[in-house]
């Protein structure tokens, strides 16, 4: 255990020697920025003014070699292996509300959604508390390092954690999902960690917008709208995909939650392989954006985003710099 001092902000941790320095502070209650927590984004770097860290991956390609000049490091793939000073700037607005933790947890079920999307459901021993919207990190046998995904269902005291996870090309994660996992099989979680969680006492129209295993935080956040029970309760959900196949049926997703009473859901292909395609086309955000101008401003709602870096990177422009819609209203998480 190592004991890690914040400079110029008088703020102590501890650090155990299996943990790393950004979730043992957020474990702690302290508000270190952070954003992917898996080493892509470098949103967790940090100085060591005293004492060592050991980087548990050193090629990571959001550090420099200016950062490496001066002792800067990844939080997220950083173990203390002595007492630290080191020096970032705590920002209250990362103190999560439910604190994560570290426990063992069951697979129940794998559910095929498309041909690359498949359901996990994972069972606990402990209620599940997070807000929708956020993500934990799982540990797979034989799999080297955590890897992040966003729960699809809500806060519940029956131990159950579901995600739908995407499969990606050399993913050792989701090929070990696709291939070898196997009902029984016993997995850990840590969690929950994120930023883009439904604020459930903003009273305006929700605009939920998913690209490829996105729609799993997505749906989470319309169940947790519904059972939120607010005022104002329309939801626009638009998932998009590459081609048909991509798509997962309209009746699952009413049977997740995503097409019900007051949610308004709309698929959207890139580039559809057929004429039999009867949807809208072309990338996901823009339609969702010119459908929504079109029918009032865009600043009237708040948006939820989660998908690959360029499609929220190119939907932030389109609705902060080009549609005026102020930043505190536009929640995402970029799948790195």
């Amino acid at each position: 255990m190592a004991r890690i001092h914040i400079q110029d902000a008088e703020s102590d941790f501890d650090c155990a020697a299996d943990d790393t320095v950004l979730r043992a502070a957020l474990r702690a209650g302290i508000g270190f920025p952070y954003e992917c927590n898996v080493g892509s984004c470098g949103s967790c770097r940090f100085q060591v003014i005293e004492g060592e860290v050991e980087d548990l991956w050193p090629e990571a390609p959001s550090l420099s070699p200016r950062d490496l000049k001066k002792n800067r490091h990844l939080a997220c793939q950083s173990r203390a292996v002595a007492d630290c000073v080191i020096k970032m700037r705590p920002d209250p607005s990362a103190v999560l509300p439910h604190l994560p933790t570290r426990f063992a947890v069951t697979l129940e079920g794998l559910r095929p959604l498309t041909h690359d999307l498949v359901e996990v459901s994972l069972r606990g021993t402990e209620p599940v508390q997070f807000v929708p919207g956020q993500y934990a990190l799982l540990a797979l046998p034989g799999v080297t390092g955590l890897r992040a995904f966003s729960m699809s269902n809500i806060a519940n005291d029956d131990g159950l954690w579901t995600f739908i996870i995407k499969r990606l090309p050399g993913g050792a994660g989701s090929a070990w999902l696709f291939e070898q996992a196997k009902v029984g099989s016993q997995l850990h979680i840590d969690g929950p960690y994120g930023h883009a969680g439904y604020r459930a006492a903003i009273d305006r129209p929700v605009v939920c917008i998913a690209g490829g295993g996105g729609i799993g935080p997505m749906l989470s956040i319309v169940r947790g709208r519904a059972a939120a029970a607010t005022g104002n309760d329309a939801v626009s959900l638009y998932y998009g995909g590459r081609a048909e196949r991509d798509m997962i049926e309209p009746a699952i997703i009413a049977e997740l939650g995503g097409q019900d009473g007051g949610c308004r859901y709309e698929a959207v292909a890139s580039e559809p392989t057929s004429g039999s395609w009867i949807g809208a086309t072309g990338f996901v955000h823009e339609h969702a954006l010119a459908q929504l101008a079109a029918s009032g401003a865009l600043a009237d709602r708040e948006y939820y985003m989660a998908g690959p870096p360029p499609m929220i990177d190119a939907a932030l422009r389109a609705l902060v710099i080009d549609g005026g819609v102020p930043v505190g209203q536009v929640h995402y998480d970029r799948f790195y």
